[in-house]
């Protein structure tokens, strides 16, 4: 079946097969006046399909190329008859684009005389200006935005994503493993299986944790000494077995980062094994983060965000998830529980002050770091009870908690504990504002130098990979590409 059988294919646009036209007229010496009488049309009309503001039809097409002594299919391939043909079809088709007149600017009948070089400047620009625009489309506004509309699924899901614990259960049984804590060496076969060999590296770019040489299969990692080195390599994979794509959005970056993170759990705390612990401390009322998190041989915050993903969906229990900042900011949070986070305009709780009577915030006062630290707090929307542990990074200190409303307290160690808290941070009186007296005192006193961070007055990173210095990235993989 030809393409003239149906409507012309969608890759045969009007410019294309207008642009062919013409080069076909011209090289037979054929004139538009000549062309347009074997054909029956004026030559104002030919003009128009060869120009691309007009798109023939199939009978005009087979018309035209009867005059011109080709198959109609001939019209419609796919191949360029020539570079400048490519290049004027290119920019016709850059200037008909909605952006090209957001610029302020009118499309123009291009010259034969133009320089195939002007074209090459003009679509270069054009394409510079798409990559700085997609660059600066993650605002953080648009970021807050897509953290809302992802964490709304996250909520709507429980926290629980089927398709991916199917995805991590299939993987596992590939390469043959038992359930229980994922080793080093089985992280290695999941890469075996992959196809991916690892290569330990001391220059890797330092806006990365790992980088994969799709052309070649190879994962690169830093060998320095990592307390545990199967979180970067299976990130890496993570990717590899989602079959993600160079992100095209910030949404969608975010996206893939929560597909990864939870892809990665998954395989760390295999949900069958897990659930069944889990549902067994929950008989002895002895649910215990800690407990996961060394049953596993992961940090605390990986077993926090494991538990998020088994205990509504398994054990029907409905959980919060905080991670603060040492500043007091909000980094990440997820709820199903009906506590009261504060948020911005929007909705977003990425980004605002924790309230510093909270359990995230007070944990930081506790000079005990080797117990976890346990606090009720009484809020407007009821009382709840949280766990927390702080945790040190690059970007400082973290607290990570879990917390659950005082129903459910009666399923966790570390129910017994004294510690309380209330918390207004709904209201602006409860710690956004300090209290009233000591205010007037110091209002007109004081003028303190505020050491800002500096991600406050800076937009998201850029880039396709946001934060992640692609040179850098280039030129590693040029520098350890192995030699055909």
């Amino acid at each position: 079946m030809t393409m003239l059988d149906e409507e012309i294919d969608d890759s045969a646009d009007a410019i294309a097969v207008g642009r062919r036209i013409r080069a076909l007229r011209a090289a037979r010496g054929i004139k538009l006046s000549e062309l347009a009488a074997q054909v029956g049309r004026a030559p104002s009309q030919l003009s128009m399909i060869e120009n691309g503001h007009r798109e023939p039809r199939l009978s005009m097409l087979r018309a035209i190329a009867r005059a011109l002594e080709v198959s109609p299919d001939e019209l419609l391939a796919g191949e360029e008859l020539d570079p400048r043909s490519e290049l004027e079809i290119s920019l016709e088709r850059e200037m008909r684009s909605p952006r090209f007149r957001e610029l302020g600017l009118e499309p123009f009948r291009i010259p034969k005389g133009m320089p195939d070089e002007a074209l090459q400047a003009i679509l270069r620009l054009t394409g510079e200006i798409d990559r700085l625009r997609d660059e600066r489309q993650a605002t953080p506004e648009e970021a807050r935005r897509a953290n809302l509309e992802l964490r709304r699924l996250m909520r709507a899901q429980d926290n629980y994503f089927p398709e991916l614990e199917e995805t991590a259960r299939d993987l596992l049984a590939t390469i043959d493993h038992p359930g229980g804590p994922l080793t080093q060496r089985a992280a290695g076969d999941i890469a075996a299986h992959l196809g991916i060999t690892l290569h330990y590296v001391p220059d890797l770019p330092q806006t990365t944790r790992s980088v994969v040489d799709l052309r070649h299969g190879r994962l690169y990692l830093p060998n320095r000494v990592s307390t545990d080195p199967r979180g970067p390599m299976l990130q890496a994979l993570a990717s590899r077995i989602l079959g993600h794509t160079a992100p095209t959005s910030y949404p969608d970056f975010l996206r893939q980062r929560v597909e990864q993170n939870y892809l990665v759990g998954a395989l760390l705390i295999p949900e069958q094994k897990a659930v069944g612990a889990l549902r067994e401390a929950k008989e002895r009322r002895a649910i215990s983060i800690e407990d996961l998190r060394d049953a596993y041989s992961v940090s605390y915050e990986t077993a926090a965000h494991r538990f998020t993903n088994l205990a509504t969906w398994h054990l029907d229990i409905r959980v919060h998830f905080l991670k603060v900042h040492e500043s007091g900011t909000i980094t990440k949070a997820y709820e199903n529980d009906d506590v009261n986070f504060p948020t911005d305009r929007i909705g977003s709780i990425e980004g605002q002050l924790c309230c510093r009577r909270w359990t995230s915030r007070a944990v930081f006062d506790v000079d005990d770091r080797f117990n976890p630290y346990f606090q009720y707090t009484d809020t407007g929307g009821g009382t709840f009870w949280c766990t927390a542990r702080v945790e040190h990074s690059s970007q400082g200190a973290h607290s990570v908690s879990v917390g659950v409303r005082f129903d459910d307290t009666r399923w966790f160690v570390g129910r017994d504990t004294q510690n309380r808290g209330v918390s207004r941070h709904a209201d602006e009186v409860c710690c956004r504002r300090p209290p009233e007296e000591l205010e007037q005192r110091w209002r007109d006193g004081a003028w303190p130098n505020v050491a800002t961070p500096r991600t406050l007055l800076a937009t998201l990173p850029t880039g396709a990979f946001p934060g992640v210095d692609t040179t850098d990235v280039y030129e590693f993989l040029e520098q350890h590409a192995p030699i055909a």
